[in-house]
């Protein structure tokens, strides 16, 4: 059985489970619970992105599991403008910018892809990572809906009202111009922002977009909706006519000149602008909770000024839910950044399991911002996450930590794929780097880790084996990759002194005897201090761990050339005794 929060204190999930249950029987008893996020595919949906979705996922699966029906809906917001070519997408270059001011459905995928058009393209990767993160949700095309006509009256009753929402945006519109970027500091960047793989990854305002104009201001006054040209397909109009009586609507592109009147009751070539769009959304879906980014909490942000749009305009209430933190991401080499330079899902779950990343959205509340690692840090946060099953295991686990666990391995649906036998990520990282990933060799190694419970097929640590070998492949420079020399260093050899070769005769001497992870480990750290004189149970001292990493440097020259290298206790299993011998002179 799933483990559940005891402590709604301690656990963020649980107090927004019912903050929303309780919410939801006040305004719609009876009625599913409704909790949204939304996402515009308008290039790769980062790791920033995600939070959008976890955050009420995970509220949403804990009113699941209290047996209530709930819908998490995710916009596709795939009908919003295409605004840029992205940096670094393949497949494209700068003559996809002809096809700015149209919708993304109707721009050209990426070249090669399988997909026919930008939105669908991007959305794929995103839905298959949602799949494999066990996120239950309705999906809504937001190109479907509109084309469909399923917001006409919201439309029509929009632009009905359009001299009441230019009012409430005008309390928010300011005449200043842009402040001009000091010198060397590019226009759109903020002062000491870091670079794209360092950068903290915030979600695009709400689902839409932050840049989106108000509406159009021409000369016939403020209108909250734009058509898409029937010329050029682009969203450079300005309409100059609108009848409330018959809904006719005279509009006029700037781009390619093109003209026309047509009937709005009928039109469904069009939407709302986003500060519009977004909260009439939550009136026409009834939505309870959704979570918005920190940049919402600035006058004049999408949230703040629908909230008073949904409720003066719709008629409707403004949904609870948190502003959210920014994600971080440590050290995502720059061969892997080809997707404009933010990872995305798909990034993250080629390196860890899903529910070490569900693990990582689960256990810090939304306003607290974290680090996603790509770097050496993976192999930390692993060493975290296999203590804290260690934890469950025994008992031993806080109710708050039992409850992000709980999260981040099941849903109200059940338990999401396990690594049968979960070996250390560092571990497996070091195996795989060390043999290239030749399985013979690598089952020989891991299945010698521990011999009171041998691995017998590489599948039983398979998913986190291959995710280890992913990183490797993926996110360690060349550079600094493992190679066992392919001789013995005579020069090195015979320039050590009495005590150099006595250590390694030590080493040579008890391999057999400690010819596993946890018995190789005693024999690399307790050779120092033999030579020191001390029992190999003392305790480490300053000089102790001197001589240890004297020694340690030492056995890292001689096997692969460098003075640091994978773990030794798992090197030497790697090299082989045989080869190990060899190597150091035995």
């Amino acid at each position: 059985m799933p483990i559940v929060a005891q402590s709604t204190e301690t656990d963020w999930v649980s107090r927004f489970a019912d903050d929303v249950i309780a919410e939801s029987e006040r305004r719609a008893p009876g009625k599913p619970v409704v909790v949204a996020s939304g996402l515009s595919p308008s290039g790769p949906i980062h790791l920033g992105n995600l939070r959008e979705v976890m955050t009420p996922h995970l509220v949403a699966d804990e009113i699941r599991r209290r047996g209530h029906e709930v819908r998490h809906l995710i916009s596709w917001d795939d009908y919003d403008r295409y605004r840029k070519v992205p940096a670094g997408v393949p497949g494209t270059d700068p003559s996809w910018a002809e096809h700015i001011g149209k919708p993304l459905t109707s721009v050209p995928a990426p070249a090669g892809s399988a997909y026919p058009n930008w939105a669908e393209h991007f959305r794929a990767a995103m839905t298959e990572a949602l799949a494999e993160l066990g996120v239950e949700y309705d999906g809504i095309s937001q190109t479907e809906q509109y084309t469909a006509g399923a917001y006409r009256a919201q439309i029509l009753h929009a632009m009905k009202h359009r001299a009441d929402i230019d009012a409430i945006l005008d309390r928010y519109r300011t005449k200043d111009k842009p402040a001009k970027a000091p010198q060397g500091q590019k226009q759109g960047q903020k002062q000491g922002q870091k670079p794209p793989e360092e950068a903290e990854l915030e979600a695009a305002e709400g689902s839409g977009a932050a840049a989106e104009d108000d509406g159009s201001g021409g000369a016939a006054g403020y209108f909250p909706y734009k058509p898409f040209c029937g010329g050029c397909g682009k969203d450079l109009t300005t309409v100059t006519a609108y009848d409330d009586e018959t809904t006719a609507l005279t509009y006029t592109c700037a781009e390619c000149g093109f003209s026309e009147t047509v009937l709005l009751s009928e039109f469904n070539r069009g939407k709302l602008v986003w500060k519009v769009d977004w909260p009439m959304r939550w009136a026409y879906e009834g939505v309870i909770f959704e979570p918005s980014g920190v940049d919402h909490s600035s006058p004049g942000s999408s949230f703040v000024v629908g909230g008073q749009i949904v409720r003066e305009i719709f008629d409707g209430v403004q949904p609870i839910g948190p502003m959210y933190a920014f994600v971080g991401i440590s050290g995502m080499a720059k061969m892997s950044s080809s997707k404009g330079g933010v990872p995305t899902p798909a990034d993250a779950l080629k390196i860890m399991e899903a529910p070490l990343l569900r693990w990582l959205y689960a256990r810090r509340r939304p306003n607290q911002s974290f680090k996603i690692a790509f770097d050496q840090e993976i192999q930390r946060l692993y060493d975290e996450w296999d203590a804290l099953e260690r934890k469950v295991a025994d008992g031993s686990v806080l109710p708050a930590d039992a409850a992000a666990y709980s999260r981040a391995t099941s849903t109200a649906a059940g338990e999401l794929p396990r690594t049968p036998h979960p070996l250390p990520y560092r571990t497996l990282a070091s195996v795989v780097d060390i043999t290239a990933g030749a399985e013979e060799q690598t089952l020989r190694i891991l299945s010698e880790l521990d011999p009171a419970r041998p691995l017998a097929s590489l599948d039983e640590a398979r998913p986190r084996l291959d995710r280890a070998q992913n990183w490797i492949t993926s996110q360690v420079p060349a550079e600094a990759r493992t190679i066992v020399r392919a001789e013995l260093d005579r020069e090195l050899l015979d320039s050590l002194d009495a005590r150099g070769r006595e250590s390694l005769r030590l080493l040579l001497e008890g391999l057999d005897s400690h010819w596993s992870l946890d018995g190789l480990t005693t024999l690399v750290y307790g050779v120092p201090k033999v030579m020191e004189g001390l029992a190999p149970d003392a305790k480490p001292t300053a000089e102790l761990k001197t001589a240890q990493r004297s020694f340690f440097a030492l056995l890292y020259r001689l096997l692969v050339g460098r003075d640091t290298g994978p773990r030794l206790p798992t090197l030497l299993l790697a090299v082989g005794a045989d080869r190990v011998r060899t190597l150091l002179g035995g």
